[in-house]
């Protein structure tokens, strides 16, 4: 499968984990992050396309400020700040306040990719192998801006599902 239609949300945060990864993260720790990170990527979109009032965003960050059951940390990841905890298990990106599971994460994941998950994996993860990490850290999202599913603009694309080319990534890494 070379194609796979499907929303910009489970391809950043795949992405995002396989790039964690590919910086030294476990992969539990890696998907919690990606998903902090997506998270915050649609939220700041939300609100440039007028979806998401900033007000909504603060009562959030004050409903997570009050049910903060561990000391969360500032970690920037792929220039953007997420809050983490450090857990017996590793660290752990937190929304709402909470640790993230990895476990729903990585469902999330098998849920919007269904069977093509392996395969775009396998292809990310070699485009993420092809460069240093400290280049792929500086270049992740003008990468993922290669490869992204396009999808109508303004508030028309808020959801839809674009197409997913594998053979775009995979011609990524051969350049």
């Amino acid at each position: 499968m070379n194609k796979i239609k499907i929303n910009r949300a489970p391809v950043l945060t795949l992405w995002a984990t396989v790039v964690a990864e590919r910086l030294g993260y476990k992969h539990a720790e890696a998907l919690t992050l990606a998903k902090a990170l997506t998270g915050t990527t649609a939220q700041a979109h939300a609100q440039k396309l007028g979806i998401h009032a900033p007000s909504e965003k603060k009562a959030e960050k004050k409903k997570a400020k009050e049910s903060k059951p561990v000391k969360i940390i500032s970690q920037q990841f792929l220039a953007k700040k997420i809050g983490v905890v450090k857990t017996k298990e590793g660290v752990r990106a937190v929304s709402n306040g909470q640790p993230i599971k990895p476990e729903s994460v990585e469902r999330y994941l098998i849920s919007k990719f269904g069977d093509a998950l392996p395969e775009a994996r396998d292809a990310m993860q070699k485009l993420a192998r092809s460069l240093p990490p400290k280049d792929l850290a500086a270049n992740a999202y003008k990468l993922y801006g290669k490869f992204t599913p396009q999808v109508p603009s303004g508030a028309k694309g808020w959801g839809a599902k674009g197409e997913l080319d594998l053979d775009v990534i995979r011609a990524l890494v051969d350049k």
